[in-house]
């Protein structure tokens, strides 16, 4: 549900050349579009179709060896669809060339996860996992984004978040400095102009289909991942044109992504990790109660916190950090320990070494500032996630899920806490009514899950399901949040889908288990 945000403030986490731009012929490049003048989103003019305007790739803190052959550009769009004449904005978008000679005619385009995370920073993964194998691969950061004109980055979050492990999950002074963080960042994007309220999945959906016909791409191929498949279940139902085949990993339905949700998103993934312990025997041996064991660490520590020193795991200078029941929980949905050590971590806590727990809170205090687009994020959770709920329900939530657990740390959602304190503060309009529908559609769809998955809990992967059609669903055993990376098997089966999306061959997932828990000797 964070769909990529991991710590206190913004538990986020998680993702070339086309055949043919309009009648240029392939290898060619597009007929340039007047620039709009560089630095800030262009002011209010009569209303222009969206165009793609080429341009130099973006400069990544880490080079990306694609992106040196790659054709880039930015899409340039209205930032308000509803405000005929505004002002645009500039989308930042890279055509990566595929690795056959012989590229298939219909590209895939990114969407990924977050909302606000940094697209650019995925296309390693999407490489390794072979997205351009047979087809060129489209990346375009959501509005907002890194690289984006405007950039809705809140740097005043970043340093908030450095700071926030040396608090409680769910400290009223770590509240305190989260809102004036928010403020600030809120007070400075509205200086400049920009309308925070067009920065929601409809706007973006519709950023996608404009790109397509700006590119002059007859048909092409969805794969997102986390709020991905939440933008890419709303771009399939308002522009279906052009959409060869949709393939949606670590599935959150818009019709279903509400905030109370993330609690039995958490239940599930934790409740999967502890049964896959339970059916080895060498784990259920070492590890017998798990379930017991988490109860009794999150109530002792909700009720006297442990304040250490840990270093980072990229090592570095201690940090005070602050282990609570709510960051214990965090720590776990957020993957700052991984499932494979979660069993060995519980019990080392419990026996008095919460080395694991404290380098996974010590993680979180080294940030890249200006990276995450958090000004996305909230206008997204917002105007979609929030309307309609209540402190009360996402409470209720948290007590169906973890019945015995002390209310402190339930009433917060999972990676999200205070949203609704900042939501009071980010001040943006409901998108609700229009985003929070069902996609029904005939157009295939892969529908990929992995069992381990605490964000976005692998049985809601059903709620998208069930109103597609032509879709194929797999569940990949022993994998969290955004499979397809971390599985040869979720990247076959992808692959095959791409090939034949109405037949994927999906027969490498009978039979896959979870590799090994970690086994720590008594």
């Amino acid at each position: 549900m964070t769909l990529h945000r991991v710590n206190a403030a913004a538990a986020a986490a998680a993702l070339a050349c086309l055949a043919a731009f309009g009648a240029t012929p392939a290898g060619a490049a597009p007929s340039p579009s007047p620039s709009p003048s560089p630095g800030r989103p262009s002011g209010p003019s009569p209303a222009t179709p969206p165009r793609f305007v080429p341009g130099a790739c973006p400069k990544t803190p880490e080079p990306i060896a694609a992106l040196a052959t790659a054709r880039c550009g930015f899409l340039v769009v209205p930032e308000n669809r509803t405000r005929p004449g505004g002002r645009t904005i500039k989308l930042a978008v890279a055509v990566i060339k595929s690795a056959s000679a012989k590229p298939a005619p219909d590209p895939v385009v990114f969407m990924a996860g977050g909302p606000g995370g940094d697209t650019f920073d995925d296309i390693p993964f999407l490489i390794d996992s072979g997205l351009n194998k047979d087809r060129e691969l489209i990346v375009m950061a959501q509005r907002g984004n890194l690289y984006d004109q405007p950039n809705l980055a809140c740097p005043e979050v970043d340093r908030f978040n450095e700071k926030a492990v040396g608090f409680g999950w769910d400290a009223p002074a770590a509240k305190q400095l989260m809102l004036k963080a928010f403020r600030q960042c809120r007070a400075r994007l509205t200086a400049d102009g920009t309308d925070l309220s067009a920065y929601n999945s409809t706007e973006n959906a519709a950023d996608f289909a404009d790109l397509r016909t700006a590119l002059g791409i007859a048909q092409w191929n969805v794969y997102g991942y986390s709020y991905g498949t939440n933008l890419g279940l709303a771009y399939l139902r308002l522009h279906p044109r052009g959409i060869r085949s949709l393939a949606i990993d670590s599935v959150s339905p818009p019709q279903v992504t509400k905030l109370p949700w993330g609690w039995p998103s958490a239940r599930e993934g934790i409740d999967n990790t502890f049964d896959a312990c339970a059916a080895e025997p060498a784990c259920k041996s070492r590890y017998p109660d798990l379930r017991k064991t988490l109860n009794e660490q999150v109530r002792r520590l909700e009720a006297k916190p442990l304040t250490l020193n840990a270093t980072p795991p990229g090592g570095g200078t201690p940090v005070k950090v602050v282990l609570d029941g709510g960051a214990l929980l965090n720590l776990m949905v957020g993957f700052n320990v991984k499932p494979k050590d979660l069993p060995a971590a519980l019990d080392e806590l419990a026996r008095g070494n919460p080395e694991r727990f404290a380098q996974g809170r010590a993680k979180d205090s080294v940030q890249p500032v200006g990276i995450a687009a958090h000004g996305l994020t909230q206008s997204v959770a917002c105007s979609e996630w929030v309307p309609g709920t209540s402190e009360s329900q996402v409470l209720a939530a948290g007590r169906d899920a973890f019945p015995t657990w002390p209310e402190s740390v339930l009433v917060q959602t999972p990676q999200l806490p205070f949203e609704y304190d900042v939501c009071g503060v980010w001040n943006v309009a409901s998108n609700a009514a229009r985003h929070r529908v069902a996609t029904v559609s005939s157009v295939p769809a892969l529908v990929i899950s992995g069992s381990f998955d605490m964000k976005t809990g692998a049985s809601y992967a059903r709620d998208a399901a069930r109103t597609l059609s032509r879709s194929t669903s797999v569940l990949i055993p022993g994998i969290g949040h955004w499979v397809v990376p971390q599985s040869p098997c979720a990247q076959s089966v992808l692959a095959s889908f791409l090939a034949h999306p109405t037949a994927p061959d999906t027969s490498c997932v009978a039979g896959l288990k979870p590799a090994p828990f970690t086994i720590v000797p008594k």
